[in-house]
């Protein structure tokens, strides 16, 4: 099991890391220790793992920053020394929370409830079924109403190559190379698109089939897409190292 550990004070660490190879009631084959907000966000957009222990204040900031710049499903322990932010961790995927200085008894609680849920619950094969909810017939949408200078236009889906975020903005890049922006978030609108065309390759791209014009596979977990248009902003675009095995199932299914 993977652990990652996002904490800037080093005696917490060291504590929190001898607890951990100590005790027995989880098996960790990895602990990973990030120390800022920035080197976390950046951990995240590549790499996946199964628990996360979480202080809130960190020396660049808040804890709470690095989910809104990167999507995070993991199981989360948040160990802090604050308790008046109880309430708005449970926005996440919190298991609990515990308030420095802790006990070896207090941890082993957070551990056995991770544990207990682990197991009771399948959870990637649950949020998969959130997501085919989501995407029922009747809220997938096949055109999308953009501005063009003072007229307005309806993009089919089949005319699209990729959404694309660029600041707080998502665009849609159609296959004629023209660009509009669209009233959406990317998270958002992958829940309304249909999944046998479409794959969210990254943050900041969601691809059309279609789309794809070459694939150069650099190793097992780095893949760059050549998309056709080829991206105005972007110099190489990439599969996240998380939406590979999906990304790559999508692929199969599709050709």
């Amino acid at each position: 099991m993977k652990i990652v550990i996002v904490e800037d004070e080093l005696l917490a660490v060291t504590y929190l890391k001898n607890l951990l190879e100590e005790q027995a009631i989880i098996d960790i084959s990895s602990i990973t220790v990030l120390r800022s907000t920035k080197q976390a966000t950046e951990f995240f957009r590549e790499n996946s793992v199964d628990l996360i222990f979480m202080d809130i204040h960190l020396g660049d900031g808040k804890s709470f920053e690095i989910f809104q710049e990167v999507e995070i499903l993991t199981p989360i322990i948040f160990t802090t020394a604050y308790d008046e932010y109880a309430m708005k961790v449970f926005k996440h995927f919190t298991i609990d929370y515990i308030l420095k200085p802790f006990e070896i008894n207090e941890l082993h609680l957070a551990l056995h409830k991770f544990k207990t849920i682990r197991e009771s619950f399948d959870i990637s094969s649950t949020l998969k079924s959130i997501l085919v909810l989501q995407n029922t017939p009747s809220e997938i949408i096949h055109r999308f109403l953009v501005t063009n200078g003072n007229k307005l236009r309806s993009v089919g889906e089949h005319e699209i190559a990729y959404f694309f975020a660029s600041g707080k903005h998502l665009f849609i890049k159609t296959k004629d190379e023209q660009t509009y922006i669209y009233d959406d978030t990317i998270k958002d609108i992958i829940n309304k698109l249909d999944e046998n065309i479409f794959f969210k390759i990254n943050r900041k791209f969601i691809v059309h089939i279609d789309a794809i014009n070459e694939i150069i596979k650099h190793s097992s977990q780095k893949v760059e897409l050549h998309l056709c248009p080829k991206p105005e902003t972007e110099q190489a675009v990439f599969v996240s190292k998380t939406q590979i095995n999906s990304w790559i199932d999508w692929m199969s299914m599709n050709r």
